[in-house]
C-alpha cells in the first residue's frame, strides 16, 4: 500500500477532534471548513478529501467565502514584516521570493494590496509557487482591473489550488494538481 492510500485510511479511523487538528489549517485560518468536511464520510483519496473542503467553501454564502478570503495575508505585507503569517503560507510567499524585495518592488506590492483591498473588499490571492515575482505583480496589476464578482470566483480558485497543494504536501501524494478554475469557468 503506498503511503498516501495509507494516510487516507488512517483518516477513515479519525474522530472529528483528531480531523480538525490535522486538516483544520489547509484553509488559512478556517478549521471550520475542516470540521464541515468531516461530515462528508470517508474519503476515497486526497482528491476526495480535497472535493469535500471546496464543496464547503463552495456552499457558504458570499460574505462567508470574502471572510475565508480575508483570512489570508497580504502578499508581502505587514503579516509577513510582524511574523505572524502561518509556515504555510511563509514558504508558500518565499518560494516566489516575496521575502527578498527590493525596497521599490515592497513600496509597489504593498500599494497594490492597497488598492485590490479597497476595490474589491479581501486580499490578492494567487499561487504564488506558480510565478516568479514578475508574473505576480503582472497578475496583480492585471487582476485589479477585474469587477468584483469575477475576482471573487478568481480568489476562490486560486485558495482551491493553493490547499490542493497544501493536501498533497500533508498527506505526501503522489497526485497532479488538477487544473484551476478560471473565472469564466474554462481551466488553466
Amino acid at each position: 500500500m503506498d503511503k498516501s492510500r495509507s494516510d487516507v485510511a488512517q483518516i477513515a479511523e479519525m474522530d472529528r477532534a483528531a480531523f480538525v487538528e490535522r486538516f483544520g489549517g489547509i484553509f488559512e485560518h478556517s478549521p471550520w471548513v475542516a470540521e464541515r468536511a468531516f461530515d462528508a464520510g470517508s474519503f476515497a483519496d486526497a482528491r476526495a478529501l480535497h472535493a469535500a473542503m471546496v464543496a464547503v467553501v463552495d456552499a457558504e454564502p458570499r460574505e462567508r467565502q470574502v471572510m475565508l478570503l480575508c483570512a489570508h495575508p497580504d502578499l508581502a505585507g505587514k503579516e509577513a514584516s510582524e511574523g505572524s503569517m502561518t509556515s504555510s503560507s511563509v514558504a508558500e510567499q518565499s518560494s516566489a521570493g516575496l521575502d527578498r524585495l527590493s525596497k521599490d518592488e515592497l513600496q509597489r506590492i504593498c500599494t497594490l494590496n492597497a488598492e485590490y483591498r479597497a476595490r474589491h473588499g479581501f486580499p490578492f490571492i494567487i499561487v504564488v509557487r506558480h510565478y516568479t515575482k514578475e508574473g505576480i505583480l503582472h497578475e496583480f496589476e492585471r487582476r485589479l482591473a477585474s469587477d468584483t464578482a469575477t475576482e471573487l470566483r478568481a480568489a476562490l480558485a486560486q485558495v482551491y489550488a493553493i490547499t490542493w497543494l497544501r493536501v498533497q504536501r500533508l498527506l505526501a501524494a503522489a497526485e497532479v494538481a488538477p487544473p484551476i478554475r478560471n473565472p469564466q469557468g474554462a481551466t488553466a
